[in-house]
């Protein structure tokens, strides 16, 4: 009899509910009956902020799409009402509150919220290499940085990272712009546009047939015998994850620029597609900083791929991959596309995510054709997994219509437009199945 972690598959389903619509690939909605309360340290957001301040004359300068924000990394967030009405007629339920979409995927530098805390960590680095060798001092004019002298300095050094993609192409761009070696490992299946979009900057990739984990550990490998590399571990590092963090204080300021104030009566409800989990972990954190409990915290997954609602819901936490359970891990959602949880983020996240739910592809494609024919807005198949939270939640719970809920996307600008047409033909045709039957 097979044995998965001193259990059987009868006893885990026993114990775990929610495992029998996991393991049957079947979409599953899992609430954390955990609640601990978490000290924030939001010394380390700050000083996140405060690098990327001092980085913004810089970004500004080598990057025109920030000009305008003052070379700060950040996106719109826009009501998509339309798509919310979308939403309740082709699901026949009502969603309480105004609904918003946090648009991640019109991030500029690299088009993915992953832009936030990639791009952080390498700023980071490179601000430790160039005050160590006196090269810079923080009290300087960061737009020198875009000289002969540091691209020397940071051309002795190599930044390595593995990735299902929207990573990769953060640390590859930053990276590649201020001069440093780059390589990121990736999963043979990752999308071909993002590896050649990175070879053709000059980024070298390294494709493993096995899946992210492998290409992490690869890399991670390959790192830790010279001190002439730096990698960026998306499993692990808290420089990733305190740069995804400042995401919330931004967030606050657009919010209230709307005048919405979130408090027990306006409740906030943020749906986080999560693939490792570090990304959605970091928002989280910061979004508990600035709403206390009057935010609650959903993660959104691949049904193949939902390796965080698995770790917490069995308590394994990142000691458990998908395959464990029979999943494949083989999803159109590539960024979501991870078998095994950050350990960082499920220590963080163990006792405040609120929810977990899992979603199929052909929903995700669905979504994204209906994002396209309703606001005119194009997201990568990734960006669409949120959509499917507010329609969870108010089946679930009792909703205020003082709520608002927030989809956070992912990515998509940087899609060429072939692959944007297939994907939208894609949707359409799952759209034209579902009326069909």
């Amino acid at each position: 009899m097979q044995m998965i972690y001193g259990k059987t598959m009868a006893e885990w389903l026993k114990e775990v509910p929610v495992l029998e619509d996991l393991t049957s690939r079947k979409e599953s909605y899992w609430i954390n009956p955990t609640e601990l309360e978490h000290q924030i340290d939001d010394s380390s957001i700050m000083e996140a902020e405060e690098r990327l301040s001092r980085f913004a004359p810089y970004l500004a300068h080598m990057f025109p799409e920030t000009r305008q924000s003052r070379g700060m990394i950040e996106s719109p967030l826009i009501r998509v009402e339309h798509m919310q009405a979308n939403l309740e007629q082709s699901h026949n339920t009502h969603i309480p509150g105004q609904l918003f979409l946090k648009c991640d995927h019109a991030l500029p530098v690299s088009g993915s919220v992953k832009a936030r805390g990639g791009i952080y960590e390498v700023l980071k680095y490179a601000e430790e290499l160039a005050t160590q060798c006196g090269l810079l001092k923080l009290t300087d004019d960061y737009r020198q940085i875009d000289s002969p002298a540091f691209h020397s300095l940071f051309s002795n050094y190599t930044i390595a990272v593995g990735s299902t993609g929207n990573l990769g192409l953060s640390i590859g761009l930053i990276g590649r712009t201020l001069g440093f070696n780059v390589d990121v490992h990736m999963s043979a299946d990752a999308k071909q546009w993002k590896k050649d979009l990175l070879r053709k900057k000059g980024v070298r990739v390294v494709e493993h047939k096995s899946d992210y984990s492998e290409a992490v550990k690869q890399g991670r490998k390959e790192a830790e015998n010279s001190p002439r590399f730096h990698f960026v571990d998306d499993e692990k590092s808290a420089d990733l994850f305190f740069g995804y963090a400042t995401a919330a204080s931004r967030l606050k300021q657009q919010l209230l620029a709307r005048h919405i104030h979130i408090d027990e009566r306006h409740p906030l409800y943020v749906y986080l597609p999560c693939g490792v989990g570090g990304a959605p972990g970091g928002i989280a954190y910061g979004l508990r900083q600035e709403f206390g409990r009057h935010v609650h915290i959903i993660f959104a997954e691949p049904v193949e791929s939902p390796c965080f609602m698995l770790g917490m819901a069995t308590k394994l936490y990142n000691n458990v991959s998908v395959g464990d359970f029979g999943l494949t891990n083989q999803t159109a959602a590539d960024g979501l596309a991870v078998g095994r949880p950050s350990e960082l983020s499920c220590l963080h996240m163990a006792g405040s995510l609120d929810a977990c739910y899992t979603i199929s592809d052909e929903r995700l494609y669905r979504y994204l054709a209906e994002l396209v024919d309703t606001e005119g807005i194009y997201a990568e198949p990734s960006a669409q997994a949120g959509f499917y939270g507010p329609l969870l939640t108010a089946m679930n719970h009792p909703v205020s219509e003082t709520a608002t809920h927030i989809v956070w996307s992912t990515g998509g600008n940087m899609v060429p437009p072939e692959v944007r047409k297939e994907d939208y033909a894609k949707g359409k045709n799952e759209r034209n199945l579902r009326e069909k039957n």
